[in-house]
């Protein structure tokens, strides 16, 4: 089992920067994938990022490619999402996610571990 909890969401306007953080705890935190979600009002769960557990391999969705990047501190067990160039369409509940299989976290084909989430909220 591992749990994971978000923070760092708040109101940015736009064009401002947010770092999100993600901390897992429990079964282990080093050894799994993880990735960043996001979820706005009346839309389906999107795919914001992922990070290989050795850091290795990073992915992105395309809307967030080149202003959001992701990163992770195993000693910590923490994964972050610093979030630049923020922009209205940016709002929504940011979800954090860990698995096994990183493709899974990609294509969110089944993902076990989800975090509660924290609101990002950008202002015009």
């Amino acid at each position: 089992q591992v749990q994971l909890v978000e923070s760092g969401g708040g109101l940015v306007q736009a064009g401002g920067s947010l770092r999100l953080s993600c901390a897992a705890s429990g079964r282990t935190g080093s050894s799994y994938h993880m990735g960043w979600f996001r979820q706005a009002p009346g839309k389906e769960r999107e795919f914001v990022a992922a990070i290989s557990w050795g850091a290795s391999i990073t992915k992105y969705g395309d809307s967030v490619s080149g202003r959001f990047t992701i990163l992770r501190e195993n000693g910590k067990n923490t994964v972050y999402l610093q979030m630049n160039s923020l922009k209205p369409e940016d709002t929504a509940v940011y979800y954090c996610a860990a698995g096994a299989t990183f493709n899974v976290i990609v294509s969110n084909s089944g993902v076990v571990y989800w975090g509660k989430g924290t609101q990002v909220t950008v202002s015009s």
